[in-house]
């Protein structure tokens, strides 16, 4: 698993993908984020960058699926 070109083409495609095609980049890489403590920066600093999902309306108690919003919440709550 080649996980910096996967980040390179969410970077690259993410944008201007279909919706359904977003969530799941989105996804992808807040799971990066998330599960390879190496790429974390890397992947926050992309979705700050793209935006995707930042506005995104969240339910009370409900985690965003902005993915540095996820990202920091998940490892928050692994300790």
């Amino acid at each position: 698993m080649n996980l910096p070109e996967i980040l390179d083409r969410i970077e690259a495609e993410m944008p201007g993908a279909p919706p359904e095609v977003q969530w799941t980049m989105n996804s992808t890489l807040a799971n990066i984020g998330i599960k390879f403590p190496e790429h974390r920066e890397r992947a926050i600093a992309i979705g700050e960058r793209l935006g995707v999902f930042r506005d995104y309306p969240v339910s009370k108690g409900c985690t965003s699926p902005f993915a540095p919003v996820w990202i920091n919440e998940i490892v928050g709550r692994q300790g």
